[in-house]
């Protein structure tokens, strides 16, 4: 029986070992539990002590029966087992020395050479925000209020430059900054804002681990988001998560919970007052990707027209929230070309997203991939060969310039749909581009 340790440190055989990364990765804290229990002697009366938590939750957990989605658990639980940071998706914690143990992520990342900058420059790494956040005044002021939503629109336009990863620490960051500031007596508007700012964290910092794939994460933010907004009442703003999470559920192969939830959305939209006609139309548009993956082709164009017609009712006056201000008519197109695409409905989907690509913004590097490599596809369901692969290549230099595990994906997808034509002259130059431009996607295989 292992002798527990003298100190609050778990032992780095621990923190090193692929099932222990494994389960932090996913937040299985009953695994971590159990792992903690067997490799450190840490028992769960122990834990509890440790972690604040009653000795009863702590067995459910183990058993199975309970899951810890709250982030102030979260923390809890890191601070007290001393489980860094990261490897449990926040910032790093403020017991955490300087970076003396390197553990491997699990799709491990190609480090940049020391002398390249980093894809997003100056954006403050978790240790800055937390020091930040210490020094920051604690007496809110509006304008105070609007630079923190400032700076989830920055997030936002970041995101689409560079992908999520870089900005995760720093977003975390902020995010546990707010949360430390709901946790003192505010006035109730300013409660209101901060939590409305909380929940846009917490869905981004959602929406990063997506684009990864990593989708229990993704959904633990989600959660939580969904929470924050549900104490404020704001309804469009709940309908606008559940959206993601729909979205997510397509790509996780589940339409049927694609379905039920943005079901949910659409009811927490009707439930709101003043849900603006851009809001219904980009959840009509989330209804037909579920519907279209279920492959329900009279429900899916059915959907289509409802996010068009709502889409026709947007007026000047409309008081959108910024969330959604980036459903604009080159989104509507390309998604509704690739609703059509899902349906198998090559013919109509490829000039709709050729369109949208034309017409979307060139600092978009993960949207111009992403429409990009599904414009190949359907190009390529219709046996034009030399375009599609015309169209992927064009599509590797947004590709390479962004770290997105979604466009990694249909990337890959694209490359093994040309198996029945990789002699053809057409698909020899991808592949040669392919390598050329993202060799570290496809060295020492075939697959990117």
């Amino acid at each position: 029986m292992p002798k527990p340790p003298r100190s609050k440190e778990l032992p780095v055989s621990l923190l090193t070992a692929p099932v222990m990364i494994e389960a932090c990765r996913a937040r299985d804290f009953g695994r971590i539990f159990q792992l903690v229990k067997a490799r450190a002697g840490i028992y769960p009366s122990m834990i509890a002590r440790r972690c604040d938590l009653t000795p009863s939750r702590v067995g459910e957990v183990i058993a199975g029966r309970r899951q810890l989605l709250h982030m102030d658990v979260i923390e809890r639980i890191s601070d007290g087992l001393h489980i860094p940071g990261h490897m449990l998706g926040l910032a790093r914690r403020s017991w955490e020395a300087p970076t003396s143990l390197t553990v491997a992520p699990r799709e491990p990342a190609e480090a940049p050479p020391p002398s390249a900058e980093p894809p997003a420059a100056g954006l403050p790494g978790a240790d800055v925000d937390s020091i930040l956040a210490l020094a920051a005044e604690r007496d809110l002021s509006p304008s105070t209020l609007d630079a923190l939503h400032s700076s989830i629109e920055d997030y936002w336009r970041r995101d689409d430059e560079h992908g999520g990863e870089t900005l995760r620490p720093a977003v975390v960051g902020r995010l546990r900054y707010v949360v430390d500031l709901l946790k003192e007596q505010r006035p109730a508007p300013m409660r209101a804002s901060l939590h409305s700012i909380a929940a846009e964290l917490a869905r981004l910092t959602g929406w990063t681990y997506f684009d990864a794939r990593q989708y229990n994460q993704a959904r633990a933010y989600f959660t939580e988001s969904l929470g924050l907004a549900k104490s404020i009442e704001d309804h469009q703003f709940m309908a606008n998560v559940l959206a993601c999470m729909s979205l997510q559920a397509t790509y996780q192969d589940k339409p049927g919970d694609a379905l039920a939830l943005v079901t949910a959305a659409q009811d927490q939209a009707r439930t709101a007052v003043g849900t603006t006609p851009r809001v219904l139309a980009m959840l009509a548009m989330r209804e037909a990707f579920a519907h279209a993956t279920l492959g329900n082709h009279s429900a899916t164009h059915t959907a289509i027209s409802e996010a068009h017609t709502h889409f026709g009712r947007i007026g000047t006056a409309d008081p959108d929230p910024a969330w959604v201000a980036y459903f604009d008519e080159p989104k509507l197109i390309v998604d509704t070309g690739i609703a059509h695409g899902r349906l198998g409905e090559a013919a109509l989907a490829e000039p709709l997203i050729a369109d949208a690509l034309r017409r979307e913004h060139r600092t978009n590097h993960r949207g111009r991939a992403f429409h990009a490599f599904w414009l190949a596809r359907t190009q390529l369901q219709r046996g034009k060969l030399d375009e599609a692969c015309h169209t992927a290549m064009d599509a590797l230099v947004p590709a390479a310039a962004v770290s997105s595990q979604r466009v990694a994906g249909h990337l890959r997808e694209f490359y093994e749909q040309l198996e029945p034509f990789r002699r053809e002259p057409a698909a020899v130059a991808f592949e040669s581009r392919l390598r050329e431009v993202l060799p570290r996607r496809v060295s020492g295989s075939p697959r990117p």
